[in-house]
C-alpha cells in the first residue's frame, strides 16, 4: 500500500484495484437496500389492496407518480453533489467533499420546507386531477400524497446522505440504514393501515404516516453520524457553515439537468397515466399499471438503479485520479450485472404473474387479465432498461448531465407518447398499445444512451469548486 493510500480516508481500490470487485462492492448494498425498500413498497401495497381494495393500489400508484415527478427535480442537486463527490474523493480532496455535501445539505433543507411542503399540500388536488384519476382513487390519494409533501424532509435527507457516501466509496452505511428504515417503516404500516388496540386504522393514508415517521428518524440518524467523525465524510464543528455559492451554484450546474431529466421521465408516467386512464377499465387499468410497473417492476428498476450509482461512483472517481478508462469499462461491468438480475426477474414476469399479482389482492377480473399482459411486456423492457442505467451512470458520474435529459426526452416522451396519441386518434387505444410503447421507449433510450457514452466526449468535463473553506 502507498503512503497516500495509507493516509486516505477513501476507499482507493476504486482507482486503483481490480474494475470488477470495484464496482461490485458499490453495487451490491444499493442493490439489496433498494430491493428490500422495494419489497416494503409491494408490503404496503398488498396491505392496502387487501385491507382498502384496488382503489387504495391505485390511489398509492397515481400518488407516487406525482410526488416522484416533484421530488427528482428537488432531488437533483444531489446529482450535483454526486459528481463534486466522486471527483474529488477520486483526487483524495477530503475538505471538498466534506464542503460540496454540506451544501448540499442547506439546499435540500430549504427545499424541502420551503417549497416541497407548502406548494405540495396545495397543488395536490389539481395534480390529482390533472391525471384523470377516478373520483373514488381520489378519495383514498389526496391525504395519501399531501403527508408524502408535508412530511418530505427525512426522505430528501436519507436519499442525499445515502448517495453522498456511495459517491465516496462507502455504500454499506447507506445499505444498513436503509434496511432500518425499511423495517420500521413495515412496522409502523403494519400498525398504521390495519390499527391495533387503541391506535385506529387509517388505511392508506396509514402507509404515508409510517414512511414518514421511519424517513425523519433515519435521517436524524445520518445526520448524527456525520457530526461523529464514523464516516469517510464528516461535518466539523469547526466548519463553515455559511452557503457558499460557488459550490451551490456548482451543484446546480451538474444537478439541474438531472433534475430536468426526471421531471421529464415521470411526467412521461404521469401523462401515460392519463392515456391508461382513458381506456374502457380505466380503474382496473391503473391497479394494473400501479402494481405491475411501480411495484413489481422496480425488482429490475431498483436493482438498476443501484448499478447506475455505483457506476457514477467509479466512473466518476476514476476520471477524478486520471483513470477514463476505468471509467469507460465499468458501464459494461455494471451492464452486465443488471442483465443477469433482470433476466432472472422478467422470467419470473412471464412464468407466474397470477401468482405474484394475487400477493396484491388481485385474483380475478380485469384487473388480473391486463396485470398479466402487463407483465409480458415488462420481462422485454427490463433487458433495455438495466443497460440504460447503467450507460446513464457513467454519464452522470463524469459529469455529462445533459445528455441523459435529452436522451430522456426523446425516449420516455416523444416516442411512447407520440405512439399513444396516433394510436388514440386513429385505430383506438388499448391496453396492449400502451404496454407497447413502453418497450420501444425503453428500447430507445437503451441505444441512444450507449451510443453517447461511447462518443467520450465526457473524458473532458472539468471539475473544480475552488479551495475548500474552513
Amino acid at each position: 500500500m502507498t503512503e497516500t493510500a495509507a493516509k486516505s480516508r477513501f476507499d482507493r481500490s476504486i482507482v486503483e484495484g481490480p474494475l470488477t470487485p470495484a464496482v461490485w462492492r458499490l453495487a451490491w448494498p444499493t442493490m439489496v437496500q433498494n430491493v428490500i425498500g422495494g419489497l416494503q413498497g409491494i408490503i404496503d401495497q398488498a396491505m392496502v389492496g387487501n385491507f382498502v381494495g384496488h382503489t387504495g393500489n391505485a390511489a398509492i400508484g397515481v400518488s407516487l407518480q406525482i410526488f416522484i415527478l416533484v421530488i427528482v427535480f428537488v432531488a437533483s442537486v444531489f446529482t450535483g453533489m454526486g459528481v463534486l463527490v466522486a471527483r474529488f474523493a477520486g483526487a483524495d480532496d477530503p475538505d471538498k467533499v466534506n464542503q460540496s455535501v454540506y451544501q448540499a445539505f442547506i439546499v435540500a433543507v430549504a427545499l424541502a420546507v420551503g417549497v416541497m411542503a407548502p406548494i405540495g399540500y396545495w397543488l395536490a388536488p389539481r395534480l390529482l386531477t390533472l391525471i384523470n384519476a377516478a373520483p373514488e382513487v381520489q378519495v383514498e390519494a389526496l391525504p395519501y400524497i399531501r403527508i408524502l409533501f408535508v412530511f418530505s424532509i427525512g426522505m430528501l435527507l436519507f436519499f442525499m446522505f445515502g448517495g453522498a457516501l456511495r459517491a465516496a466509496g462507502d455504500a454499506k452505511t447507506p445499505m444498513r440504514l436503509g434496511i432500518a428504515m425499511t423495517a420500521m417503516n413495515i412496522v409502523l404500516n403494519v400498525v398504521l393501515i390495519r390499527g391495533l388496540g387503541p391506535i385506529p386504522a387509517f388505511g392508506t393514508r396509514g402507509a404515508a404516516m409510517g414512511t414518514a415517521i421511519a424517513s425523519g428518524i433515519t435521517a436524524a440518524v445520518f445526520l448524527w453520524l456525520l457530526f461523529s467523525d464514523r464516516l469517510v465524510i464528516h461535518f466539523s464543528r469547526t466548519m463553515s457553515y455559511r452557503p457558499n455559492l460557488e459550490i451551490i451554484r456548482s451543484l446546480f450546474r451538474f444537478g439541474l439537468p438531472a433534475g430536468f431529466q426526471g421531471i421529464v421521465m415521470n411526467l412521461g408516467g404521469v401523462l401515460m397515466l392519463r392515456f391508461i386512464g382513458s381506456l374502457q377499465e380505466s380503474a382496473a387499468a391503473q391497479a394494473a399499471y400501479a402494481v405491475g410497473y411501480t411495484e413489481l417492476f422496480s425488482l429490475i428498476t431498483w436493482t438498476s438503479v443501484g448499478l447506475m450509482g455505483a457506476t457514477a461512483a467509479v466512473a466518476g472517481q476514476n476520471l477524478g485520479a486520471g483513470f477514463p478508462d476505468r471509467s469507460a469499462r465499468s458501464t459494461w461491468v455494471a451492464s452486465g450485472m443488471g442483465l443477469m438480475v433482470a433476466c432472472g426477474v422478467g422470467l419470473l414476469f412471464v412464468t407466474i404473474p397470477r401468482p405474484l399479482l394475487a400477493i396484491f389482492g388481485m385474483h380475478e377480473g380485469a384487473v388480473v387479465d391486463i396485470g398479466v399482459e402487463l407483465l409480458g411486456y415488462l420481462a422485454i423492457s427490463g433487458l433495455f432498461v438495466t443497460v440504460a442505467l447503467a450507460h446513464t451512470g457513467g454519464l452522470q458520474g463524469t459529469g455529462d448531465t445533459r445528455s441523459p435529459l435529452y436522451i430522456s426526452i426523446v425516449s420516455q416522451v416523444i416516442v411512447p407518447l407520440g405512439i399513444c396519441a396516433v394510436l388514440q386518434a386513429t385505430s383506438g387505444l388499448e391496453s396492449r398499445d400502451i404496454w407497447l410503447a413502453i418497450v420501444i421507449g425503453h428500447m430507445t433510450r437503451c441505444g441512444l444512451s450507449v451510443v453517447r457514452f461511447r462518443q467520450g466526449k465526457w473524458r473532458h468535463i472539468a471539475v473544480d469548486i475552488g479551495p475548500a473553506r474552513a
